[in-house]
């Protein structure tokens, strides 16, 4: 299931931000430049809790829309081997780059495979003990609930880990039971020096679906054959919002799951869904560059189809009909993953999911000291509003734990922020920067 790693460096998402801070602190600027060039320098590895960056080999996919909602993948070949680059910075950075592209200047090539190690060991750097019981997880360590649980625990640490960082803050961590089957573990932050409300939740929950539930996933073409009536079913994944209190720092979510129900004659249907978005308040174009780039490069490992595809289904996702507007300048969204196998989805999700701190962390160091006026931070507020709006009313995974007895509602709602504003026929005025980003929202754009 694992190679064996050739290379390993042994600095976490941690170091990689003390890093920024010092350099911040000898400088008297922003720490993003150094942050964005040791980091980004390893931007085709993948970050694994304890300080571990591994290559990944993957396969060349043909990709098509077999139906509304659903991924076929098709025939693809293997034979597409991915180098890790190790960090090998530059001295002098020339002028006039811009903070991104400078990374691009110090790139070293090393020969590295993944290897996952010990799950004991790999528990230790967990915020939580998993839902699950680590013996069971051992004893069933290849089944791919056990690998996407260890999964969603990895991402979950490595991004709080990440924000306490910079926010010099603490994740409350909340772990809690579902009498119905299965739990979850929630880590909060609120009121930090830079979050205002950051949240990373992990739930991992089993049962029978409810007719509710069993009628949504219908509705979206899946064909549910019950045994009297019951849907054995397990649920698990990660989910993150982060709402800063500056209003130059975007607002970032993402959500990686995977799903498995037991049909009436013993087989299961199965898969994955998940996506990654920005929500910024104000347009920076080269932040919105970096964090689609980010994306489309963890994408193109995959099938050169996924980015283009899963960012416009991002677009149309996160659409606010009543509004006529977007929630944000998008990034990607995927859903009902089953094809062409298991382990492709599964890798394709485990690449998708590491990029969650390399697409985010960069911008957050980077407007960490912007200053704002109370206006701005008014517009932040309508902003939020509509954020509001979208997970109530349209959001599939607010929906579903709505539907799903035994949820736990504090942790559903995590996503909404602590404050938000309406107010009466709010139209910003024309040649603003808030005109400027309503245009954006109405009219998608593509950033790459």
């Amino acid at each position: 299931m694992t190679s064996v790693a050739l290379y390993t460096i042994n600095n976490s998402a941690s170091s990689i931000a003390r890093l920024c801070r010092a350099s911040r602190s000898a400088h008297g600027t922003a720490d993003f430049h150094s942050f964005v060039a040791r980091y980004s320098t390893l931007r085709k590895c993948a970050f694994l809790p304890g300080g571990k960056w591994s290559c990944i080999r993957a396969g060349t996919r043909q990709m098509s829309q077999a139906s509304p909602g659903r991924i076929s993948l098709g025939r693809y070949g293997k034979g597409v081997f991915l180098v890790a680059g190790a960090a090998a910075v530059t001295g002098v950075l020339a002028a006039g780059v811009s903070h991104f592209q400078r990374a691009e200047m110090a790139t070293k090539i090393f020969k590295v495979e993944e290897v996952e190690g010990d799950m004991r060991e790999r528990c230790k750097s967990f915020m939580s003990p998993p839902v699950t019981d680590i013996k069971v997880l051992e004893q069933r360590k290849d089944e791919m609930c056990t690998r996407m649980e260890m999964l969603i625990m990895e991402t979950q640490a490595a991004f709080c880990k990440a924000l306490e960082e910079v926010d010099g803050g603490t994740f409350k961590v909340d772990s809690w039971t579902r009498k119905e089957g299965g739990g979850g573990i929630s880590c909060v932050m609120q009121d930090g020096k830079v979050f205002e409300k950051a949240g990373v939740n992990v739930s991992v929950v089993f049962g029978n679906l409810t007719e509710e539930a069993a009628k949504q996933m219908r509705s979206r073409g899946k064909v549910l054959k019950g045994k009297d009536g019951k849907l054995p079913f397990c649920a698990m994944g990660v989910s993150s919002v982060i709402h800063p209190k500056n209003p130059h720092i975007p607002t970032v979510h993402f959500n990686y799951r995977y799903f498995e129900i037991e049909e009436a004659d013993g087989t299961k249907q199965w898969w994955f869904g998940g996506g990654t978005d920005l929500t910024p308040i104000y347009i920076n174009l080269e932040d919105a560059a970096h964090f689609h780039k980010t994306l489309k490069k963890a994408c193109d490992k995959h099938h050169p189809k996924f980015y283009p595809d899963f960012k416009k289904w991002c677009d149309n996702y996160f659409y606010i009909r009543h509004r006529g507007e977007t929630r944000g300048i998008g990034g990607i969204f995927f859903d009902d993953m089953d094809s062409p196998n298991q382990e492709e989805a599964f890798n394709f999700v485990k690449s998708c999911a590491k990029t969650v701190v390399p697409c985010y962390l960069p911008i957050v160091y980077k407007h960490l000291n912007d200053s704002f006026t109370p206006e701005e931070k008014d517009w932040q507020q309508v902003r939020r509003g509509r954020y509001v709006e979208f997970n109530l009313v349209y959001d599939r995974g607010v929906k579903f734990g709505l539907a799903t007895p035994g949820s736990r509602i504090e942790s559903i709602l995590m996503s909404l922020p602590l404050t938000a504003r309406w107010e009466y026929m709010h139209e910003p005025t024309k040649g603003t920067k808030e005109a400027e980003i309503l245009e954006v929202l109405r009219n998608p754009k593509e950033w790459v």
